[in-house]
């Protein structure tokens, strides 16, 4: 065993290159240093997954408990669970602006989405239920704690839409608030992608929830600002699997989310969907741009009515 351990320490020593001015007792060091930066991020990101396995487990007991009461207490212990979620995972949530409330119309928080990180950064700072894709409902352990908080699934068929769109109509004339993730997808971080303007279906009608655009940024990493290096990391896209993503990223300490809530909109003052969903997204995606570039940013007014009148277009960083 002890020679197996040390033709692995000499296999994995790197050599001293010729002129490089490293000395093999400064190559051992590095060698030494950087391994233990591995070992420990490893460490880390076992720690965090546990303690939030630990975390959720009675969570999802008081949750059912919470479901059987009348009252806000479903809406504010999921908070508070998605709160201690990012507070184990080393996620620090900076949120600038507030909320909207509103005591006789229910809210509907649009925002762009890249991660599943997402879900615990936005549940932890706004009283609303998800809206999810229906496979998510299936998922092991995932689709109990979606169920558990309220989420509504949508299977994003066709034939579906209206059937859906009538259940999310049914939860906010009921009192809830909802997140929407109208790109349909996640992204790379990068730019927010134009919404998809059959999301915003639930916004029509005689009596229309107000709509607040959401900008939301991992701006920090190992306590600096990210930049298109770093930024993708905390992206789940294309065929990334949960698991993988959450080992590269649980390994890294010093992250933050910034959460922009913006001015609400009134889906009323427009005049098709069309141009609610051109409105909503160029708030989103300008609040976002300029986040990415790591510059002060305060909550953005939307038009009061559609007057671009133009196409969308991409906001890169």
């Amino acid at each position: 065993m002890g020679k197996s351990r040390r033709r692995f320490q000499r296999a994995g020593r790197p050599s001293v290159p010729p002129g490089s001015g490293l000395d093999p007792a400064t190559s051992d060091w590095l060698f030494r240093k950087r391994h233990q930066r591995l070992l420990s991020g490893s460490a880390r990101a076992v720690r965090r997954a546990a303690f939030v396995f630990a975390w959720t487990l009675p969570a999802m007991a008081i949750q059912s408990g919470c479901l059987l009461l009348p009252g806000p207490a479903k809406v504010r212990f999921a908070r508070f669970y998605w709160a201690g979620v990012c507070r184990l995972l080393g996620m620090q949530v900076r949120v600038i602006g507030a909320p909207a409330g509103h005591a006789e119309r229910p809210v509907v928080f649009v925002s762009n989405h890249s991660s599943w990180l997402d879900v615990p950064v936005l549940g932890s700072r706004v009283p609303a239920c998800f809206i999810a894709k229906g496979e998510v409902a299936g998922w092991p352990f995932v689709g109990w704690v979606a169920k558990l908080g309220r989420t509504e699934f949508v299977s994003r068929q066709r034939g579906a839409t209206g059937r859906e769109r009538d259940a999310m109509r049914h939860r906010l004339a009921k009192g809830d608030n909802l997140v929407l993730f109208p790109e349909g997808t996640t992204s790379d971080g990068s730019r927010v992608m134009p919404f998809r303007s059959a999301f915003f279906a639930v916004a029509e009608g005689s009596a229309p929830p107000l709509i607040q655009p959401v900008s939301v940024v991992y701006d920090r990493l190992a306590g600096l600002p990210t930049g298109r290096a770093s930024r993708p990391l905390f992206s789940w896209y294309g065929d990334m699997d949960l698991a993988g993503h959450y080992w590269r990223l649980a390994r890294h300490r010093g992250m933050r989310a910034t959460v922009l809530l913006h001015t609400p909109i009134d889906p009323a003052a427009f005049a098709d969907r069309k141009a609610l969903t051109r409105a909503v997204w160029t708030v989103v995606a300008d609040g976002a741009a300029t986040l990415r570039q790591n510059r002060p940013a305060t909550p953005l007014a939307g038009p009061a009515q559609d007057v671009s009148g133009g196409e969308e277009r991409p906001a890169y960083a």
